[in-house]
């Protein structure tokens, strides 16, 4: 118990630390909620990366999917790595930088409002973004606290108040220079750690290749291979097509959330693109693929202790008892671990909220000729308002991690992939087709969630997604096209001329 309370100690400490070290970079809106776009590529990589992967994947879907999946569920990892990262920084991450300076766009909604002219927009993507983030948020916790109820035997109410009251700490005296900072120190612990607790579970096991034989030997529960052993260490699983579904909710879905999307804007130059391309990708490999990969041996471990009084599966509650055995300062490790996990996600989730309502929704909507001062006190009050919200309802969780998380992303996701990504590339991109995709997105999540015509709120979430894929298209085509002096303005960035080194890029004439 005292290795495990000075782990967090010094963990706690050194947060602080680095919020009160990053406050000479949150004097202004731009440092505050941007850095000053000067963050460089392992800050922002790694930024992205633990932003990305929280408590949500590493205790609900490493244990949901793992259970249901095998060990087929490091494919959803794999997919996270290569879609979710690799993919989003090379098609979004340049244009993204650009585009948004040259519109001076803080935020997503501000994209919205600037890019197709309209406040309206903007208003109604700030009230996505404040609504479907608030469920997302109360599943960290949710994760977070049944590793500490395991570790510490400390009541849930003390864990969620301490993590959010920390969080609220630094982001409130760093802003996103203190998140970022923060983010890179929590990245190094979950890389040392997932590798750590991989090999002491297996070693449990009698190591690799006795943990797969044991597991070849278990018989299918899932109705297409019902009865069947070695479904769970098949190449693509027992259910294919739902594996399918996380992994494009999962992975597909990064591409239009906020707070991932909002790394984009604050990254320094074209040399911190590239890196923090391949850095990003590296890190998605190895935390999200270790940690599905670690679930998919998760029936190994079935007990009594992953069972509801109705005798239902508690999916959550798989993982920590997955590590209920573990050594002392191996369960301190991971609880760190996850503890880095979460409140790297939180952190940037609540600025992101924050800065998100402050600039789209109360400056010039509410109140005029917001000043700058004004502006840092009414994020940082917001701050610990969202916070707040979150934590009520993480007092009183509603559903499993899993599908709290699959709502938020869904709603999110469906609601802005399609347009964001498309106004990037596509002149003809319209007003219309953006409130369209708005509604199919948010529609598709909220009526399911009331009426469950879509059985998995995770598969839900994905056909959200590609609906707005076609629907943008589709509506943009039918309705009149945007005034073309506007769009060659707005484009005009991607044109201007700049010099490079001849190992970037060939001239295109030489003497």
């Amino acid at each position: 118990m005292g290795v495990k309370l000075l782990l967090l100690l010094v963990f706690f400490g050194v947060m602080v630390c680095v919020g009160i070290y990053s406050r000479r970079h949150a004097t202004d809106v731009n440092g505050f909620v941007l850095g000053g776009r000067g963050v460089g590529p392992w800050l922002t990589a790694f930024a992205y990366g633990t932003s990305y992967f929280s408590a949500v994947v590493f205790v609900g879907y490493a244990g949901q999917f793992g259970w249901k999946y095998g060990i087929s569920a490091t494919w959803i990892g794999l997919g996270n790595a290569f879609i979710g990262s690799l993919l989003a920084w090379v098609v979004l991450g340049r244009r993204t930088r650009i585009m948004t300076q040259h519109l001076s766009a803080a935020t997503m909604p501000d994209f919205f409002g600037k890019r197709f002219d309209s406040n309206a927009l903007r208003i109604a993507a700030s009230a996505i973004v404040f609504i479907f983030l608030i469920p997302y948020t109360a599943s960290l916790y949710n994760g977070l606290s049944r590793l500490f109820g395991m570790a510490f035997d400390i009541p849930y109410t003390v864990c969620v108040v301490l993590m959010a009251a920390l969080t609220a700490v630094y982001v409130i005296l760093g802003g996103y220079m203190a998140t970022a900072i923060n983010d890179f120190i929590q990245g190094i612990i979950m890389i040392f750690g997932i590798i750590a607790v991989i090999a002491a579970v297996l070693a449990s096991q009698g190591g690799f290749i006795q943990a797969v034989k044991s597991l070849a030997e278990i018989e299918s529960d899932v109705q297409l291979t019902l009865g069947q052993k070695g479904a769970f260490t098949s190449f693509f699983g027992p259910d294919p097509l739902n594996l399918l579904g996380v992994v494009i909710l999962t992975s597909l879905g990064t591409w239009g959330l906020p707070q991932m999307v909002h790394k984009f804007y604050a990254i320094k130059d074209e040399k911190a693109v590239k890196t923090g391309t391949v850095i990003s990708t590296f890190f998605a490999v190895i935390i999200s693929g270790g940690c599905y990969f670690l679930g998919g041996f998760g029936r190994l471990f079935d007990s009594e202790a992953i069972y509801s009084e109705s005798g239902s599966i508690v999916y959550d509650a798989i993982i920590p008892a997955m590590l209920s055995n573990l050594p002392d300062i191996l369960i301190g490790v991971v609880v760190v671990l996850v503890l880095s996990a979460s409140m790297s996600t939180l952190s940037s989730l609540v600025l992101t909220s924050s800065s998100t309502l402050t600039l789209d929704f109360i400056k010039d909507n509410i109140v005029k000729d917001l000043s700058e001062k004004k502006q840092l006190l009414i994020m940082r009050v917001l701050i610990v308002f969202f916070i707040v919200i979150s934590v009520v309802l993480a007092l009183d969780p509603p559903t499993f991690i899993a599908q709290l998380m699959g709502i938020s992303w869904g709603a999110l996701a469906g609601a802005f992939l399609a347009p964001f990504m498309y106004g990037l590339f596509w002149k003809r991109v319209t007003k219309a087709a953006v409130w369209a995709s708005f509604a199919t997105g948010v529609g598709i999540t909220v009526l399911n969630l009331f009426f469950g015509f879509i059985s998995s709120p995770i598969n839900a979430g994905a056909i959200a997604m590609l609906v707005g894929l076609v629907v943008v298209p589709v509506v943009s085509l039918l309705t009149p096209a945007p005034d073309k002096k506007r769009m060659e303005e707005i484009f005009a960035c991607y044109d201007q001329p700049v010099s490079v080194r001849k190992k970037v890029a060939l001239p295109e004439e030489e003497e």
